[in-house]
């Protein structure tokens, strides 16, 4: 059931539904998310029911923190480090997740169990307007995964979540997603800012903003604690049905080469997707070209991996991005979907 996100009736018919424990689609900026109640542990073990999610990998708050005040950061977390909210000062909102220490008596669920939790305020005016309607009925925040079965490619459109549930499920259209690869994710448990997740904004603007290096896993000095369960860090995830492969330029155009005409049948088996321009022999090569601009290819990605799928490929052969901070979040979604082969 898709519902238009700027039609009021719809956004309060949704904040209803989800005040009773009923699951809700809507926007962000960076992905489309399936939401419940944070603070209702029933109604968040129905996401993990939907998507097929193991109930110990985490998921993350959506809190309406637009306003003057934190009244969703200070409501499910504690301790709160000052390099945290100068972050939130900054970034929020944003695609900014931060990792924090949990308040015993809320969010047990949608935190996996873990004494932590990961809290985000989206900027999307869509997923602003349900969290503010949701507010004023006393929910104070939405756990929300991206809305598609669990470590499968992520929804960008309304029509992508309604082609993974059904009609069974409400969704609020807030047109394509601007980002469109989920937040970046810095763990603030342990002293110092920790990227979990890398995503459109980079270590350097954390950096920037509250003057801490910002460490990977492996960098932090408190080995006796252990890394916080994050969403979206498993090894294999993000994975389209049909088998990624990444190549550099010119191993993608040796594989084509070797190729020659042989696979001349009808439709697609073969899809590429590279900054190169690549020759193709076979009518059986699908080829569409990646963005020289990393945030233009993290918007379209997840878009171009379903449509691979949808044209019925078996392969997708992807040109590995480059190594740079600009291209992380894009390159991590497609090896986490390579492994998942």
């Amino acid at each position: 059931m898709v519902l238009d996100g700027l039609a009021e009736a719809s956004v309060r018919e949704c904040a209803l539904a989800l005040k009773a424990g009923e699951l809700v689609a809507f926007p962000t900026e960076t992905v489309y998310g399936l939401g419940a109640d944070a603070g209702n542990d029933a109604a968040v073990a129905r996401i993990f029911a939907a998507k097929g999610r193991p109930s110990n990998h985490p998921l993350i708050v959506h809190v309406d923190d637009t306003q003057q005040g934190t009244p969703g950061l200070d409501y499910f977390a504690t301790d709160i480090p000052d390099f945290a909210r100068v972050l939130v000062k900054q970034f929020w909102p944003g695609p900014l997740t931060l990792i924090l220490p949990r308040r015993p008596a809320v969010g047990a669920a949608a935190a996996g169990g873990q004494d932590s939790i990961g809290l985000r305020c989206p900027a999307h005016p869509v997923a602003q307007g349900l969290l503010h309607a949701c507010r004023t009925l006393g929910v104070m925040g939405l756990a929300a995964p991206s809305a598609n079965q669990f470590g499968r490619v992520s929804p960008t459109t309304a029509a992508h979540v309604a082609g993974e549930f059904g009609a069974w499920l409400r969704v609020l259209d807030g047109g394509a997603c601007k980002i469109g690869i989920e937040s970046t994710i810095i763990d603030c448990t342990r002293g110092v800012p920790v990227l979990l997740r890398p995503g459109a904004i980079t270590p350097a603007q954390v950096r920037a903003a509250c003057g801490r290096v910002v460490l990977s896993p492996d960098q932090t000095d408190d080995t006796a604690v252990p890394a916080p369960r994050a969403s979206g860090t498993l090894e294999a995830h993000y994975a389209p049905k049909a088998r990624v492969r990444l190549m550099d330029a010119k191993a993608l155009q040796t594989a084509l080469d070797l190729l020659g005409s042989d696979l001349d049948r009808p439709g697609p088996v073969i899809a590429t997707y590279a900054r190169v321009v690549l020759r193709a022999s076979s009518a059986a090569v699908l080829r569409r070209r990646m963005p020289d601009d990393a945030a233009l290819t993290a918007q379209q990605l997840f878009a171009v991996l379903r449509e691979f799928d949808a044209q019925g490929v078996r392969l997708i052969w992807v040109e590995t991005p480059p190594a740079t901070p600009q291209w992380d979040g894009v390159r991590d979604r497609l090896q986490r979907a390579a492994a998942a082969q």
